[in-house]
């Protein structure tokens, strides 16, 4: 009986490490990796972590939402929707979340379900402020237009990422 016992527990040891190993944290920050968060301002984004190493290109857009998948110093690893990334000054990043239409034009329901009333219509790439998120459907704000959007039209959120 107790050796029945004993092996319960290391199961469950075993199933709690895997769980843990699936999520990983930053070592500067603690803070989940990968996680979403937006450029504040015009932000270089450099070879490697530190001035010295060579800008490769730059986000020239405010709010937009990039992808942190690594972390060292001051410094972290961002992409983009395309998969493009590098090296940013975490001065230039903000945790607000902010969101990329993706693909043909979204369009934006007064309640999350496809026979409520539509609000607006999100061109593709347009930016919104992301809010409360349910399984399958997110609500954004943008240019004073609020409104529900399918998740998956999205990027810059998780696809089992529920929000209040």
């Amino acid at each position: 009986m107790r050796n029945l016992f004993l092996g319960a527990v290391l199961l469950a040891l075993c199933a709690a490490s895997v769980a843990a190993a699936e999520q990983a944290f930053g070592p500067v920050t603690q803070l989940p990796l990968p996680r979403f968060v937006s450029v504040k301002a015009e932000a270089n984004v450099r070879r490697g972590p530190s001035t010295a190493h060579r800008i490769d290109w730059v986000f020239q857009r405010r709010h937009l939402p990039g992808e942190v998948t690594a972390e060292f110093g001051h410094w972290r690893r961002v992409r983009d929707h395309e998969g493009a990334g590098g090296w940013v000054h975490y001065a230039l990043l903000s945790g607000t979340r902010y969101v990329s239409v993706m693909g043909p034009p979204a369009t934006l329901y007064r309640q999350p379900n496809a026979t409520s009333d539509v609000v607006a219509r999100a061109e593709t790439g347009a930016i919104a402020r992301l809010g409360e998120c349910l399984p399958d459907w997110c609500r954004i704000r943008a240019e004073g237009m609020r409104g529900w959007v399918r998740k998956d039209r999205l990027w810059g959120v998780g696809a089992r990422e529920l929000r209040d």
